[in-house]
């Protein structure tokens, strides 16, 4: 905690007067995001950080294995629906990115490689909508048997599983048949800080920025 307190004052007294007049203009204003940037809980993934974004730029949702539910998902299970539907109807962001990563924690536990307890209800019944994402990997990635080459298969799965689930939103459906929203699957590497991105046509994750 005290390294909070301490990262509180450094930013009123060393950072704040950098974003001065931007944070005046967002309190007078009111936010106007144009990314939805839904990512996974995980400490080492910040998405203002690696998308170098401001103050103001990015609706950021982050919750254990960026998950997606269906829209059909109800109570405890949803409150990521009501960001959603936040970021879309009222917010009216021209993108939504599903952004998962490598070495996911929900994910290892998603397959059974890191034990779930009994004591954490609440996670094992959040990790139980993904459950097609395991159906997905038992089916199509019999060939992989190490457990790090199995767990990014899953998380970019993952991706990909969150992706249709957008399409199960009214709000949603809607913006996309209008052409006023864009839904974008990336993938985070930890180790070299690489992002990648789905390419429908090739049906792969390709390198966000090549290589120069």
């Amino acid at each position: 905690m005290q390294r909070l307190i301490e990262g509180v004052h450094k930013f009123r007294n060393d950072e704040f007067g950098n974003y001065r007049k931007l944070f005046r203009k967002l309190s007078q204003e009111g936010q106007n995001p144009h990314t939805l940037f839904i990512t996974c809980s995980d400490s080492r993934v910040l998405a203002e950080l690696i998308t170098q974004s401001k103050p103001g730029d990015l609706f950021v949702v982050k919750n254990i294995g960026n998950i997606v539910p269906p829209a059909s998902a109800v109570g405890d299970t949803n409150s990521t629906a009501a960001a959603i539907e936040f970021a879309v109807d009222i917010l009216r962001v021209a993108d939504i990115v599903i952004c998962g990563h490598s070495q996911c924690g929900a994910i290892s536990a998603l397959l059974g490689q890191t034990p779930v307890s009994d004591t954490a209800p609440h996670l094992r019944d959040w990790l139980k909508l993904a459950s097609p994402v395991r159906e997905t990997l038992k089916r199509e990635y019999k060939h992989i048997h190490d457990d790090n080459a199995r767990c990014t298969a899953a998380a970019e799965e993952n991706v990909l599983y969150s992706l249709d689930n957008l399409h199960s939103y009214p709000c949603v459906q809607e913006r996309l048949a209008d052409g006023s929203l864009q839904l974008h699957g990336w993938f985070f590497k930890i180790a070299t800080a690489e992002l990648f991105a789905y390419d429908p046509e090739t049906r792969q994750f390709a390198p966000l920025m090549p290589e120069k």
